[in-house]
């Protein structure tokens, strides 16, 4: 049986709150052939909907949203300021949250979900950018910042823009399993599930962006294969360099020498694992190129100063 989605849209949102994740759950329907989810997209009034960027789309209306939702979820914009003292779309956002599964917010989306009064002594995140506001305007909101996504209880809140597609993915494996939102991942070509206690500011993301495409390009070998060789003299094969000029190269663009790199990225693997999966420690460590236990305890020691249990213990989704 499908899932029901219903996205909440205003004048001025951000168009890739609702399409990231809307194409998520769609891209999931398919894979699972009609057994996924159901999207509807709502705003307080029927018709055409302009995004930020100009797109339009089209919504129902919120009032004539009838029946069980399973996930409710609003997307954020620049126009999220302005929007809080609609109190029909805040007393809709309100209502419909009373009879859903879950609620979900992207971005600043989580304004609303405050002062709809759905964030009251939870701890919630949202773009770094807008945290301090949310902090200061809800008293009663824990934010967090650095999270890309939060769970607490039936409430989801994410940080900017793509995380949304981020939470949807965990969303997808907390409905159908993890297997599933793999394959959505893959489907789509983005980075398979960054969990939610990964840092908007994540290990990799800290590092340049390099000018030469190659090195580019090997920036994303090393990210999607950490348990591959990934030793100076293989990385430097790869992109037809010798050793030495690599290592100077790759310094110079991405600012980080390239074991330091190879180690936060595969911290950030065994990171995912932990959240994600079930798999013992001595597995983690050998899927995220770590070698041993041990080794990734150290590894964890040195970048989040927490042990690799720890972590799981706070982050690691309550179903497989």
């Amino acid at each position: 049986m499908q899932r029901r989605i219903v996205i909440v849209v205003f004048p001025g949102f951000q168009l890739l709150d609702m399409a990231g994740p809307a194409d998520v759950f769609a891209t999931a329907d398919l894979i699972a052939r009609g057994r996924g989810y159901r999207v509807e997209v709502a705003a307080v009034e029927a018709g055409a909907v302009s995004a930020s960027n100009g797109v339009t789309v089209m919504a129902g209306a919120l009032g004539e949203v009838a029946g069980p939702i399973d996930t409710l979820m609003v997307a954020g914009g620049l126009a999220v300021p302005g929007q809080l003292e609609d109190r029909a779309l805040v007393g809709a956002v309100a209502a419909l949250a009373a009879r859903a599964g879950r609620v979900a917010s992207v971005c600043n989306g989580a304004f609303l979900l405050a002062e709809a009064g759905l964030l009251d002594r939870r701890r919630a995140t949202t773009h770094w950018l807008a945290a301090d506001d949310l902090r200061h305007r809800y008293a009663d909101v824990e934010v967090d910042p650095d999270p890309l996504y939060i769970e607490d209880g039936n409430v989801w809140t994410s940080a900017g823009v793509l995380s949304g597609v981020d939470l949807a993915l965990a969303l997808v494996a907390r409905d159908h399993g993890h297997e599933l939102a793999r394959d959505v991942a893959r489907g789509l070509v983005v980075y398979l599930h960054r969990p939610g206690g990964q840092s908007q500011f994540s290990a990799p993301m800290r590092a340049m962006t390099p000018r030469s495409l190659p090195l580019r390009e090997l920036q994303g070998y090393i990210d999607a294969n950490p348990a591959a060789d990934l030793s100076v003299p293989a990385l430097a094969r790869r992109v037809g360099m010798s050793e030495r000029h690599f290592s100077r190269v790759f310094t110079e663009q991405t600012g980080l020498p390239p074991g330091r790199y190879v180690e936060r990225s595969r911290a950030d693997a065994a990171r995912r694992l932990l959240e994600v999966t079930g798999h013992p420690l001595e597995t983690v460590a050998r899927e995220a190129g770590l070698g041993t236990p041990e080794t990734l305890y150290r590894v964890f020691r040195r970048h989040w100063r927490v042990s690799p249990g720890e972590h799981r213990r706070r982050f690691q989704s309550k179903e497989k």
